[in-house]
């Protein structure tokens, strides 16, 4: 664990620094106010950050967003589904990769058939793409040297294992290498406690211990999001190996709305639970949601650092980089869960199901216009460069240094993803 002086808000440097950085953030906040509503939405108040920098940062750092939903048919009435530009989408957001993630628990019984059909929609995307899965650190890093995109596989919930623990190794051998052992709804033979449900099973069940330590076998890393207190204590117990939490947010920093503050706080972290994951050597993803400018998706971003480290803190956007799909089935079974939208993880759209905005192709009459916050080069209103830009350029100006972006914005899952499958 870094020292607390080793995680200070600004870059290593004098007072002198600081308080330069304070006047130009005093200086060009006034000249904001005379700015566009678009500037101000971007947090464009800061001169002394060219376009040129930020390019440069962004091509030298490997940009992973740890948790991006790729919505894919998972039916066979569904089938064959709209091609996806994977590819343009992820050079346009600046990304060297994504965790590629679906959900198969927003129907009642056979998530393996859905997890199944997933797979071998996803397996087609890639080729239509002509993009591959990075199965290791190396192959993420020879993919960006190559100038060339690439993914890695993951899944939000263990529900296609149905209690079969000879399932993870299928599922590795398919090429899953992220694994989400928990998602909104149990599965139906149980891996521990929801943080949004009533606690059950005081932890990590028997069956979710033996998936762990599968995972440790064969090499995948773990996902702890969506777990309470006592499972991710049980967790980072068992696990010979770091884990992450790759998507949530502080529970200190609630955003400018109170009624989703008080709709997301179940799915917040708090410093102590982020601690347990970064004492283990794992790290903590941080999503959009509750951030209205990329300056403040920065901000929350220092604030994690400053609690857990520089070392331990990761993007984890949860949104979508490609079209939302429209599922056949509806919202899922209950009405939306505690995030808000019908079948997401937050009120931005759908994670891994069900309907939010329009199917792929023509529709009939006026179309809405941008849902923000759901789509990954859409996150907030005003944007108009891909989604790594927006972030290295907010990340500058809340004072990180470009090593702490590079860090931050891929190198510590690069590093812990390495650990987790035995490199």
């Amino acid at each position: 664990m870094e020292s607390r002086s080793s995680r200070s808000s600004y870059p290593t440097s004098s007072r002198t620094r600081r308080q330069f950085l304070s006047s130009m953030t005093m200086a060009a906040g006034a000249a904001m106010m005379a700015g566009t509503p678009a500037a101000w939405a971007r947090g464009a108040w800061v001169a002394d950050v060219s376009e040129s920098r930020v390019a440069k940062i962004v091509k030298k750092s490997i940009g992973i967003d740890t948790h991006n939903h790729i919505d894919v048919p998972m039916t066979e009435a569904e089938l064959p589904g709209a091609d996806i530009d994977l590819s343009g989408e992820l050079k346009k957001s600046g990304l060297s990769a994504i965790c590629m993630t679906f959900a198969t628990d927003y129907q009642k019984g056979d998530a393996y058939e859905r997890f199944k059909v997933a797979m071998g929609c996803m397996d087609r995307q890639l080729a239509r793409n002509g993009m591959k899965r990075a199965l290791t650190p190396e192959d993420v890093q020879a993919a960006h040297k190559k100038g060339q995109p690439t993914v890695i596989q993951s899944i939000e919930g263990a529900h296609f294992l149905e209690g079969k623990l000879e399932r993870v190794e299928e599922a590795y051998h398919r090429g899953l290498r992220h694994f989400g052992l928990l998602h909104d709804s149990d599965a139906t033979t149980p891996l521990g406690d929801v943080y949004t449900n009533p606690p059950r099973y005081g932890g990590m069940t028997p069956f979710g211990i033996d998936v762990i330590r599968e995972c440790n076998r064969l090499g995948m890393l773990i996902d702890l999001a969506h777990c309470d207190m006592k499972t991710t204590q049980d967790a980072v117990k068992i696990s010979t190996r770091p884990l992450v939490i790759s998507h949530t947010g502080p529970d200190w920093r609630l955003g400018s709305d109170p009624r989703m503050a008080q709709m997301m706080k179940p799915r917040l972290i708090s410093k102590e639970q982020a601690k347990v994951v970064a004492t283990a050597g794992g790290a903590v993803g941080i999503w959009l949601h509750l951030t209205s400018t990329p300056l403040e998706y920065a901000q929350n971003l220092r604030a994690m650092a400053d609690v857990i480290g520089i070392d331990h803190v990761i993007i984890g956007t949860d949104t979508k980089l490609t079209q939302p799909m429209q599922h056949p089935w509806g919202p899922p079974p209950g009405g939306p869960p505690p995030g808000g939208a019908p079948g997401g993880d937050h009120p931005g759209g759908p994670q891994g199901g069900s309907p939010q905005g329009p199917p792929p192709g023509p529709q009939p009459g006026p179309q809405p216009g941008p849902h923000y916050g759901e789509r990954t080069n859409l996150a907030w209103e005003g944007e108009t460069t891909g989604f790594f830009y927006t972030v290295v350029e907010a990340m500058l100006k809340t004072g990180f240094t470009p090593d702490e972006i590079e860090k931050i914005g891929g190198g510590n899952y690069l590093r812990i993803f390495g650990a987790a499958i035995g490199e």
